[in-house]
């Protein structure tokens, strides 16, 4: 998640070349941007100008700021949240099985400590688009977790997993506050494969009160299956 939100500024006008190689003016914006973007000074989740702010900063019109920023979203650079702004993306992409981890072990790597709170830990009908991620039948009983993860008493991620009881029929009994349900999971029903893709998105009202953050807080939402 991110806190900074102030833009940078872009550059000022007299860096904006358009007539040495006919380039359409909203290209140039665009690769003003990509520039930022592509050599590291802006890092993910960065918020970008505004249409606004390309306006006073690039001498260019509404409609040139609009279409760069509308391309460069389009194109996976920029992600774009109606009423609080645009910011530079994450990077998305299916990663390979060795790169699910234990978020325990990660955090004790860092010498912090790491504590569960188990919000429901419950049998639910399955509902259509987790029967479909599960192959399983529409309203067929999955069991289903959910566990706000601390680092030092700080809510750093918020776990929402569904699984099927075929593959784990003990996992209601388990106690996770004391072992995550990757470790046990890894153990039950080891890997064969697995898949996800990360994305920067605009939480929902109860997930920032758990993760006791502000809903103008960017965070990463990583939707996985294995």
């Amino acid at each position: 998640m991110s806190k900074e939100w102030a833009a940078k500024p872009l550059s000022d006008r007299g860096r904006l070349r358009t007539d040495t190689d006919g380039a359409p003016l909203y290209a140039s914006v665009k690769q003003l941007i990509l520039d930022k973007i592509h050599s590291g000074e802006w890092p993910p989740k960065q918020r970008v100008p505004s249409e606004n702010e390309l306006v006073a900063e690039l001498g260019v019109s509404k409609m040139t700021a609009n279409r760069a920023l509308r391309e460069l979203a389009n194109e996976g650079e920029l992600v774009r949240i109606q009423g609080v702004g645009s910011f530079v993306a994450d990077r998305k992409g299916h990663s390979d099985l060795f790169e699910v981890r234990n978020i325990a072990e990660e955090i004790a790597e860092r010498g912090h400590q790491h504590k569960a709170i188990v919000v429901v830990l419950a049998e639910e009908p399955a509902s259509p688009a987790i029967a479909d991620s599960l192959g399983l039948t529409i309203g067929c009983p999955v069991f289903h977790s959910l566990i706000v993860h601390h680092e030092n008493d700080v809510p750093v991620q918020l776990e929402d997993r569904y699984v099927n009881p075929a593959a784990a029929p003990g996992y209601l009994e388990q106690d996770f506050t004391t072992q995550t349900p990757n470790a046990y999971l890894m153990q039950a029903a080891p890997l064969s494969s697995s898949e996800h893709i990360v994305e920067a998105v605009m939480p929902h009202a109860w997930e920032c009160k758990l993760l006791m953050m502000l809903r103008t807080e960017p965070c990463l939402a990583i939707r996985r299956r294995t």
